[in-house]
Parts: C-alpha cells; sequence; structure tokens
C-alpha cells in the first residue's frame, strides 16, 4: 500500500485531457477501473440470487435487498428498473445490490426466477 504522501500526490486534472482517473491516472475516457471492478464483482459470485429483508440503519422500514445478480452495472439498473415497476415501488442500486423498498420478497422471487435466475431467500 502507498504511503498517505503518494496517494494525494497524484494527478487529478490536466489541461491537455481533462479529469483524470485518481487510480490509474489515465483520463476519464479511457479509464477501465470501473469496468475491472464489476468484472471481479461478478466472477466472485456463485450464481445464486439472495433476497433479503433488512430494515436496520433504516428507522424500521423495511427494504428487500436482492444481491447476487450476476449482471454489469448498465444491466443492473436495467433490471431493478423493471423490478421497480413491477413492485410498483421505488429503489436504488448500490454496489451491485438492488434495494426495492417495502417487503416484495416472493413477488421478487417469482418474476427473478421466471427470468432464468436460481434465487433463495435468505435473512429475516
Amino acid at each position: 500500500m502507498a504511503s498517505l504522501h503518494d496517494q494525494l500526490r497524484g494527478l487529478v486534472y490536466s489541461t491537455e485531457h481533462g479529469e483524470t482517473c485518481p487510480e490509474c491516472r489515465q483520463p476519464l475516457a479511457e479509464c477501465e477501473c470501473s469496468a475491472l471492478a464489476d468484472a471481479e464483482r461478478i466472477a466472485s459470485l456463485d450464481g445464486i440470487v439472495r433476497i433479503h429483508r433488512e430494515t436496520s440503519g433504516r428507522k424500521g422500514k423495511g427494504v428487500t435487498t436482492v444481491s447476487g445478480v450476476p449482471l454489469a452495472e448498465p444491466e443492473l439498473k436495467s433490471l431493478a428498473k423493471q423490478l421497480k415497476k413491477r413492485c410498483g415501488t421505488g429503489g436504488a442500486v448500490k454496489e451491485g445490490v438492488i434495494e426495492i423498498q417495502g417487503d416484495h420478497r416472493q413477488v421478487l422471487k417469482a418474476e427473478l426466477e421466471t427470468r432464468g435466475y436460481t434465487v433463495k431467500l435468505a435473512g429475516g
């Protein structure tokens, strides 16, 4: 691991290329850090989609989370949009996990199984 001094010294803007990625020091248009991170995340999955219901840290509001979906970020956002529309509620995609507001575990399980995924209900 590089020292704090080395981490803070990097180029973040160039008049020639514009903004640069702090990780690879390439212009943002040529940066592949997010694609590599996405590929790593997909490679680490076991092929089972897990559906949880969470309330911790959300002031008692229930949220259904869908994790383990083997899709890249743009396709994951598209799937989340379709699932939110199916449930008639809001939600978000955070760090490869789809969050759907409310308790919609059974609806999501049925929908994902029709799309060909292996689904498990996990947690409370």
